[in-house]
This record gives C-alpha cells, structure tokens and sequence, in this order.
C-alpha cells in the first residue's frame, strides 16, 4: 500500500466518523429541495420563468449548495486544525509528504459534494419529476469547474488564516455571499437583470447559470464556462502561493 493510498483510507475513517459533517454535505441540499418542492406553488409552471417551474430552478441551486458545505464549511478547519496541532509539520519528517494530506481532503470533500449532488438530482426527479439533465457532458463539465472553484476558495479560507477558530468565522463570512451568488435565496434566472449581470461576474453565479443551462439540454454558454474556470485557476494559485504547512 503506498503511503498515499494509506492517508486516504485514514481519513476516510475519521470523516466517516464526523455524522454532522455528513449530514450537512451530503444530507442537507437534499432536505432543502425536498423541502422547496413540497410547496405547492413551487410545483407550478411559472410564465415569468419561460414555463419552468421554481423547483425546476432549484435542483441546479442544491447541486451548487453541495459543493459548496463541502469546500467552504467543512473542509477549511480540517486543514487548518491538522496545521495548528503540529500535524502536518510532523509528517513532514516522514515518507507521507503533507500534499498527500491535502490530496486526500480534496478528493474525499469532493466524492461526498458528488454523491450529494447525485442524490439532490435523484430526488428532484422521483419525488417532483425534475428532468434529468439534457445535456450530461455540459452539466459535468460545469459541475467540475464549479468544483474547481469552491475547492480553491476553501484552500484560500485555510491558507490565510492562521487558527481553526479563525478559519470557521472567515468560512463562514465567504459561505453566505456563496450561498446568494448560488441563488440559494433567489435563483439567479429569477433575478433582475442587472443583479444576474453582477452575479454571473462570480463562480457560483456563473456555475447556476450554466448548470441550468445542462439542464435544459443546451451545452453551457462559453462565458459562463469560461468565468468559473478563470476563478478556479485563481483561487487554485492563490490557495498554493499563500498556504503554509506550518
């Protein structure tokens, strides 16, 4: 077993072991929507939505959600708390590198955002007969670069801040401007237009937009594609120039 393989299947272990942090990644974007869903009004053409239904709309949103209690809320202080108790000093002086460490994390928070999204999506379709999405390839393609992004906002979050209290109050000063950017609040097709101009400037804006897009069966617009690429490559260079192991 290489070392790599032995810190995943480690702390695979401890994250099973955290049943809150479960529940509020893979549990709770699906809650939300089964939740919005069983408003009646939500389960009705809307004209001002080009017929679609707000349930419609919100599927895409918990999709989003996921990624974002994954990246954002719970993957910050574990790294940060690993630094502050010596953790990954210690293992510097050992054949397991700390960047299998972060590896680990990073898929780890990133299977469980998957499955709930997955289970999001299941959920819109057997319980309120969401459409599948049309347009599969699209919808990974923006599912991976939105990805991209809530990773590297989290790294950011645990690279500039130096202690897990710390890191919890940043995380969550950045989680609620993603949760509106994201259209948890307000979808952003349902916005004005000019507040969906400023909002699509930002990943999760961005990402709503073309994963409704998928959804629809239409191959995402290239301009939301390419913002939510452009601030994953930076919040990635911005997460490795500033973290530090120590």
């Amino acid at each position: 077993m290489s070392a790599s393989t032995a810190v995943l299947k480690a702390e695979f272990r401890l994250f099973r072991r955290e049943p809150s942090t479960l529940f509020w990644v893979a549990g709770f974007p699906a809650v939300l929507v089964t939740i919005l869903g069983l408003i009646p009004s939500f389960r009705e053409p809307d004209p001002a939505l080009g017929g679609d239904r707000v349930i419609d709309l919100y599927v895409p949103v918990g999709v989003l959600l996921a990624l974002i209690m994954a990246g954002i809320q719970a993957m910050p202080p574990v790294l940060s708390g690993y630094r502050e108790r010596g953790i990954v000093r210690r293992m510097s002086t050992t054949p397991v590198r700390p960047g299998s460490l972060l590896a680990a994390q990073i898929v780890l928070h990133f299977a469980a955002a998957l499955g709930s999204a997955l289970l999001v999506i299941a959920v819109g379709r057997v319980a309120f007969g969401v459409a599948l999405p049309g347009q599969v390839p699209g919808y990974l393609l923006a599912l991976l670069l939105c990805a991209l992004s809530v990773l590297g906002t989290g790294a950011v979050v645990a690279a500039v801040t130096p202690t897990v209290r710390a890191t919890t109050a940043v995380g969550s000063i950045v989680f609620f401007p993603s949760m509106f950017l994201a259209g948890v609040w307000l979808p952003v097709q349902a916005m004005p237009d000019a507040l969906r101009r400023v909002v699509e400037c930002f990943p999760f804006g961005a990402a709503s937009q073309a994963l409704h897009q998928a959804a629809e069966g239409a191959w995402p617009g290239w301009t939301h594609l390419g913002v939510t690429a452009a601030w994953a490559v930076v919040l990635i260079a911005a997460a490795v120039r500033w973290f530090r192991w120590e």
